[in-house]
C-alpha cells in the first residue's frame, strides 16, 4: 500500500514538473519533503551522537582525494593487506561473504548434528555436508561414480544417440548449446524455451582467439591439463584425447557470438518455431532430444545466435563420434572433479585457479562444503540465516531507501536537457513500476523432490541437478512466478532483472560498509544508496534501457534520443577504454558499459537522495568530513579491492564490471558534486574538463 501510494505522488510530481520553471522549483520542494517524510530516522540524528561510518584506518593521506579517491580512502590497506593464498582478489565485498560463509557453516553444523527425520531440510543439509566432507570415502570411491555416465557416452554409436546424449550433457555437464526455459522478452507474461551458445572448457572465446604471449601460454596449459586429468581418470592416450578436445573446442570458440555483441538483447532474441529449429539444426534428432531435454511438444523457442546454431550443425557432420565422444569424456570428468578423489580435485584447482586466477592455495574443506550447499540447498539454510542475521528494521530501512532513490531519480530523470518529453514520460512508467525485494523471499523454493545421501556425494549432485532442470522446465505453461529470487539471502550482491523489472537486495549485502544503521545517512547513501541506485541505473543502461516498465523488449525512444544516448554512452566507452589495468591490458569500455552507466547513474542518483533528504538542512560535519565528502568516501570504501594479476587478466575477458579502482575513480570523476566537494582543480589528477564530463541519468 506504502509503496503504490509513494509511487502515485511521483507520478503527480512528474505531472507537475513539466510545466515550467516556478512549478519545477515546486516540485523540487515537494520531493524534498516527501523523501524527508520517508527517512524515518533524518529528524533525529541531530539530536543523537553521530558516526560517520567512514572507516579511516585505511586512509592513505599522503594521497589527496584530488588526485586518486580509491587510493586516498583505501591505501593504507592496499599497501599493507596481502591477499590470503587461497583467494584470487580480496575486498569489502569478500570480507562480508566470508562472514556470511562462517554464519551458514554454523547452521549447516548444526542441521549435521541434529539426526534430522529423513526427507526433511534439515537431514538433507546435514548429509550433503557429510558426503562432501568425508574425503576418506571419496579417496576409496576414486573414479568409479563416473563409470555409469562414462557408459553412456561409450554407447553413442551415431548422431541419433549423439542427439540423445547433447541434451542429457546440457543438464548435466557441458554441450556446444544450452537450453532452459526463462520469460519471453517480448511476452513477458509467457515462459518460453530458450537456447544459448555454449560448451567452452576456458572462460570464454577470447581465451582461444587472442594471439598474446599469454593467451598462447595459457592454451598450452590447458591442453596440458587436459590430458593430466585423463590420465588421473585411468584413460588412455591421454595427450591424444587433449589435441582432439582442443580442436573441437577451438570450432566452437571461432562461432560464438563476441562477449560485446552478446549485450545487445535484440540481436539475441530470435523468435522460431519448432520446425525451424530443426531446419537450422537437421543433423541432429530432434525427437529424442526433446524427449531427454524434458521438452517434448514445444511450439517456439527463441535461440539466442542463430548462426552459431547453423554452424553447430555442421560441426555435428564434419567432427566424428569418436572425437564427439572423447569431447563428452572430457567435460564429464572437469565438471565432476570437485566432487571425486582428491588427486582429480587438486588438479582441477591448479588449474583453473591456479593457472587462471593465481590462487596459490585451496580454500579449507568446510569453505567449499559451504559454497556446494548453498548453490545446492541455499534458499533452506537461507531462510535460517535471516532468522538468525538479519534485522526487520533493516528491511524497513532499506525500502525507506529504495523509495528515496526512486523519487531521486524521477526528479533526475525531469531535469534532464537532453531527453524530450515523450521519453521521459516512458521512463518515469518505467522507474513507477520498479519492484524492489530486500533481504529474503517472500515464498521458499521446495526441496521435498531432492533426494540426499551421505554416503553419495557425487549422487547428490547429480540428483539436484536433475531436480533442478525439472523445475525450470515444468514453468513452461505457467503463469510467472514473480516470487522467485535468484540469489540466495546469504549472497552479498545484488541484480536487476530486467524482464520482470525488479531490483533485488539480499540480505547479506544489507551490513557495513554498504549499509549501516547506526551511522550518519551520508554513507548510507554512499554505500547501499548508490547500489541501489545502480541496480535502478541498469533499467536504463545500454542493454535493460531496451526494456520497458512491464519487462517487455521493445524500443520506447524518440530517435532524436537514442542518438544522443548513444552519443553519451559513447563517451563512456571511451573513457574507460583509456584506463590501464596492466602492462598491455584495459578496461573493455564497451564490454563494461552497462556496469559503468549502472554505476555513474547510482552514484549521480544516490547523491541526489542524500540532498533531498537533508530537507534544506545543512549536514554536520563529522570527523573532520563535510556530508558530501562522506557521501563519495562512502562509495570509495565499497570498492576496496586487490586482485592478483592473473585474476585481473581473467575478469577483463570475462567480468562485465570494470576493476574496482575504475568503479570508484572513473565514476566520480564525471560528477561535478565531486569536484565541489573537494575542490578539484585543473592540474589535480581526478580533475575532468566540463565538457569531458560523461551525464546520462
Amino acid at each position: 500500500m506504502k509503496k503504490l501510494l509513494i509511487s502515485s505522488v511521483c507520478l503527480a510530481v512528474l505531472a507537475a514538473c513539466n510545466s515550467g520553471t516556478e512549478e519545477q522549483k515546486a516540485t523540487q520542494e515537494a520531493a524534498k519533503q516527501e523523501v524527508a517524510e520517508q527517512t524515518s530516522n533524518t529528524a533525529t540524528q541531530a539530536e543523537q551522537k553521530l558516526v560517520s561510518g567512514i572507516d579511516k584506518a585505511h586512509f592513505d593521506t599522503s594521497v589527496r582525494p584530488q588526485d586518486d579517491l580509491f587510493r586516498h580512502v583505501n591505501g593504507k590497506w592496499l599497501n599493507e593487506f596481502e591477499i590470503p593464498a587461497d583467494k584470487s582478489n580480496y575486498g569489502a565485498f569478500t570480507m562480508l561473504a566470508e562472514q556470511a560463509r562462517e554464519d551458514v557453516n554454523a547452521i549447516i553444523e548444526e542441521a549435521a548434528n541434529s539426526n534430522a527425520e529423513k526427507g526433511s531440510d534439515a537431514q538433507k543439509v546435514g548429509d550433503l555436508y557429510q558426503s562432501y566432507m568425508n574425503e576418506e570415502l571419496l579417496e576409496e570411491l576414486g573414479t568409479k561414480p563416473l563409470q555409469p555416465e562414462l557408459e553412456k557416452i561409450a554407447a553413442i554409436e551415431n548422431l541419433s544417440d549423439l542427439s540423445e546424449y547433447i541434451a542429457y550433457a546440457q543438464m548435466v555437464s557441458e554441450a556446444p548449446f544450452s537450453t532452459y526455459v526463462y520469460i519471453d522478452a517480448k511476452e513477458p507474461d509467457t515462459y518460453i524455451t530458450q537456447m544459448s551458445q555454449n560448451g567452452l572448457g576456458l572462460p570464454s572465446r577470447d581465451f582461444y582467439l587472442k594471439e598474446d604471449e599469454k593467451s598462447e601460454e595459457i592454451r598450452q596449459k590447458y591442453v596440458e591439463h587436459v590430458a593430466k586429468m585423463f590420465e588421473l581418470a585411468g584413460m588412455e592416450n591421454g595427450e591424444e584425447k587433449a589435441k582432439t578436445v582442443m580442436a573441437i573446442e577451438m570450432q566452437i570458440a571461432e562461432k560464438h557470438w563476441p562477449k560485446e555483441k552478446l549485450r545487445n538483447p535484440v540481436a539475441r532474441y530470435n523468435k522460431m518455431s519448432f520446425e525451424e529449429l530443426q531446419n537450422t539444426i537437421p543433423n541432429l534428432d530432434w525427437d529424442r532430444w526433446s524427449k531427454t531435454a524434458m521438452l517434448e511438444g514445444i511450439d517456439n523457442v527463441i535461440v539466442g545466435q542463430p548462426d552459431y546454431f547453423a554452424a553447430v550443425n555442421e560441426m555435428l557432420k564434419e567432427i566424428s563420434i569418436d572425437e564427439w565422444k572423447t569431447y563428452y569424456q572430457w567435460h564429464l570428468i572437469s565438471d565432476s572433479a570437485s566432487f571425486l578423489n582428491k588427486a582429480l580435485a587438486e588438479e582441477n584447482f591448479r588449474f583453473f585457479q591456479g593457472v587462471l586466477s593465481g590462487v596459490e592455495e585451496q580454500e579449507p574443506r568446510w569453505k567449499r562444503a559451504v559454497n556446494v550447499i548453498n548453490g545446492t540447498l541455499g534458499e533452506v539454510v537461507g531462510k535460517i540465516y535471516v532468522e538468525k542475521h538479519f534485522k526487520p528494521e533493516a528491511k524497513e530501512r532499506m525500502k525507506e531507501l529504495v523509495e528515496n532513490l526512486r523519487t531521486a531519480y524521477a526528479q533526475g530523470i525531469k531535469e534532464l536537457d537532453w531527453m524530450g518529453e515523450e521519453t521521459k514520460e516512458q521512463a518515469l512508467d518505467k522507474l513507477a513500476k520498479f519492484t524492489p525485494k530486500v533481504g529474503y523471499p517472500d515464498k521458499w523454493k521446495d526441496y521435498s523432490a531432492l533426494e540426499i545421501k551421505a554416503d553419495d556425494l557425487f549422487g547428490n549432485m547429480k540428483r539436484a541437478t536433475m531436480v533442478e532442470v525439472k523445475r525450470n522446465r515444468e514453468k513452461l505453461g505457467q503463469p510467472i512466478d514473480r516470487t522467485e529470487w535468484f540469489m540466495t539471502p546469504q549472497t552479498v550482491n545484488a541484480y536487476y532483472n530486467p524482464v520482470m523489472n525488479e531490483i533485488v537486495f539480499p540480505a547479506a549485502i544489507l551490513q557495513p560498509p554498504f549499509f549501516n544503521l547506526e551511522a550518519d545517512d551520508a554513507v548510507n547513501y554512499g554505500g547501499i544508496g548508490a547500489v541501489i541506485g545502480h541496480e535502478m541505473g541498469h533499467g536504463f543502461d545500454d542493454s535493460g534501457s531496451q526494456y520497458d516498465g512491464d519487462g517487455k523488449l521493445r524500443n520506447w525512444w524518440t530517435e532524436a534520443d537514442l542518438e544522443e544516448f548513444t552519443k553519451r554512452t559513447d563517451k563512456l566507452v571511451a573513457q574507460y577504454s583509456n584506463f590501464t589495468v596492466l602492462d598491455g591490458v584495459h578496461v573493455n569500455g564497451e564490454f563494461t558499459q552497462g556496469e559503468n552507466i549502472g554505476d555513474l547513474g547510482g552514484l549521480t542518483i544516490a547523491y541526489k537522495a542524500y540532498q533531498l533528504s537533508k530537507n534544506g538542512e545543512p549536514a554536520p560535519v563529522i570527523d573532520g568530513m563535510s556530508g558530501d565528502q562522506r557521501v563519495f568516501y562512502g562509495w570509495a570504501q565499497v570498492w576496496r579491492r586487490k586482485y592478483r594479476d592473473e585474476e585481473l587478466r581473467k575478469r577483463i575477458d570475462t567480468d562485465p564490471h570494470s576493476p574496482s579502482e575504475f568503479r570508484a575513480n572513473g565514476t566520480v570523476m564525471n560528477m561535478p558534486e565531486f569536484h565541489e566537494a573537494f575542490d578539484v582543480k585543473p592540474g589535480d589528477d581526478m580533475y575532468l574538463e566540463p565538457e569531458e564530463r560523461v551525464k546520462i541519468w
